[in-house]
């Protein structure tokens, strides 16, 4: 198992939340939480706050085919669910998975239930955090500073949680023992009302957590609380606080944040938490080479071996980028080649194929020996030129969440909305400069092509363009349409509610429409 989950009391019986009150046990750095057991009393020590934190984090792991957070399960509802990517592998592989590309799947669909019953866990997780960090005998400014990582963590989930379902149960605390079947944490709370608890979580977090620097590395910091808020005030359309947020990182960074000189690096060891990180996954090697990192999310998209076969292939094959993305770089554009591994067409009887030769020296042969034509770069692991410890399932692959080239782009969005046409231009253009492109407008349809390309294969892209089609209606069916999908506006802006979550709410939860 990639986890250990120490059992503490359960405090409510909220099954239709899949709710795991429980630690959950890493073996890196901060992330290294062993076994609580009963938490008890008046007070509490300072490290028992502190590994409450640290599993918090650590359920940012969760992944594989069950309880999911990071892993297969949301990248087939982010990526393989938009025009970016197909599902990829073999044709009849993976029934949930192609059901979800063609939009077509209903309320028993698997991966919706994993994503929701692992953010639901994690949620779970901070909550219980939030319930012990007040009793620590430490500090005020020591405590507000843990409550602020934990806020931020329970803001992001809540963030992928409602731009996933919509509206959903608002659990923002442990639930009493009396409340275990209380309306109040098995039915869905509004959208808005989620929202409203998003921002305020990271509105906490950005009043309390450190700068960058000024704590252990892959902590969350002001900035990535910021950032987050600045992002959520965008799916808001308030676009002013989204642009002050934002250009408070980008006037105030002194030094600390920057784009990465190379592109395709960013996703290497060498670009982990660098100038250009605000916040990733954390992950690494450890002895039992199983529990810090998410669970098959490497594997899962690497290039997997078809027709002739014939070489040690590095994955399932899932998650692979369409010819439409593949299209939609500019010619010079340098995030073409570092964010799509192209397999190279078999070549004429008679001669030989060069394949395909990874950064690493990694040599795949060509289309003739492997199942599909286009791999994502940026899950890509080297086994031979990156650390880890030979178990393929887990190879230590940190995710970046958000980067300053994120924040540049919601800074431009924002001003662009405002009619600031200068800071629009000027945050635009640095993106640009770093992929090898000239300037160009800074239009709102053009700062949305630079996130296409810039965020591509970085799990946001359907949030994104739902995001866009309530901004400026009739995009989102026509860019479907042309990947042979239909999107029926009124239902597919989210996804279904899991029957099994309404089953074991006794109906208390409710269906999305058009599902």
């Amino acid at each position: 198992m990639k986890s250990q989950f120490s059992a503490l009391p359960r405090r409510a019986g909220t099954a239709a939340l899949a709710l795991s009150l429980a630690l959950v046990s890493g073996c890196k750095d901060f992330l290294d939480v062993p076994p609580q057991g009963q938490l008890s009393g008046d007070s509490i020590d300072p490290g028992t706050a502190q590994k409450l934190v640290d599993g918090v984090y650590n359920t940012m792991y969760l992944g594989g085919f069950g309880a999911d957070v990071h892993g297969l399960q949301f990248v087939i509802l982010t990526d393989i669910a938009s025009d970016d990517a197909d599902k990829g592998s073999t044709p009849p592989d993976y029934g949930d998975a192609l059901a979800v590309d063609n939009l077509t799947l209903t309320s028993t669909n698997g991966n919706i239930d994993n994503c929701w019953r692992g953010y639901y866990r994690a949620i779970s997780s901070a909550n219980q955090a939030l319930d012990k960090i007040p009793l620590s005998t430490s500090s005020d400014a020591v405590k507000n500073r843990l409550l602020g990582e934990v806020r931020f963590l329970r803001g992001y989930f809540y963030f992928n949680l409602v731009r996933l379902f919509g509206g959903v149960p608002r659990l923002d605390r442990v639930p009493l023992p009396s409340e275990a079947n209380s309306p109040q944490f098995q039915q869905r709370a509004s959208a808005a009302d989620i929202y409203a608890l998003i921002i305020s979580d990271l509105e906490f977090a950005a009043a309390n957590l450190p700068l960058k620097g000024a704590t252990d590395v892959g902590r969350a910091t002001k900035a990535a609380a910021q950032g987050m808020l600045a992002k959520v005030y965008l799916y808001q359309k308030n676009y002013q606080k989204a642009f002050e947020l934002s250009n408070e990182i980008v006037q105030g960074r002194s030094g600390a944040y920057g784009l990465f000189n190379s592109y395709a690096d960013i996703w290497r060891t060498v670009g982990a938490n660098s100038n250009e990180s605000l916040f990733e996954v954390q992950t690494g090697i450890n002895a039992a080479c199983n529990n810090s990192a998410i669970e098959l999310y490497t594997v899962s998209q690497g290039p997997r071996a078809g027709g002739r076969g014939g070489w040690a292939d590095l994955g399932f094959g899932f998650n692979n980028p369409t010819a439409a993305l593949a299209s939609a770089y500019e010619p010079g554009d340098v995030r073409r080649a570092g964010t799509i591994i192209f397999i190279q067409p078999t070549a004429p009887a008679g001669q030989r194929s060069t394949g395909t030769v990874l950064w690493d020296g990694f040599r795949i042969p060509s289309k003739d020996s492997v199942e599909n034509f286009r791999y994502s770069y940026k899950a890509y692991h080297s086994r031979t030129q990156e650390p880890n410890c030979g178990n393929n399932d887990y190879l230590p692959k940190n995710i970046r969440i958000l980067r300053y080239a994120e924040v540049l782009l919601i800074n431009a969005e924002a001003a662009a909305q405002l009619g600031n046409a200068g800071a629009a231009t000027t945050a635009l253009t640095a993106v640009r400069a770093r992929a090898g492109l000239t300037p160009r407008p800074a239009t709102v349809a053009n700062i949305w092509q630079e996130r296409r390309v810039e965020l591509a294969m970085e799990h946001d892209r359907y949030f994104d363009l739902v995001r866009q089609e309530s901004v400026t209606a009739g995009r989102i069916v026509p860019i479907f349409a042309a990947q042979g999908k239909t999107f029926v506006k009124g239902k597919h802006e989210i996804f279904p509610i899991p029957q099994p979550q309404i089953d074991l709410s006794g109906g208390q939860l409710t269906q999305n429409p058009g599902y």
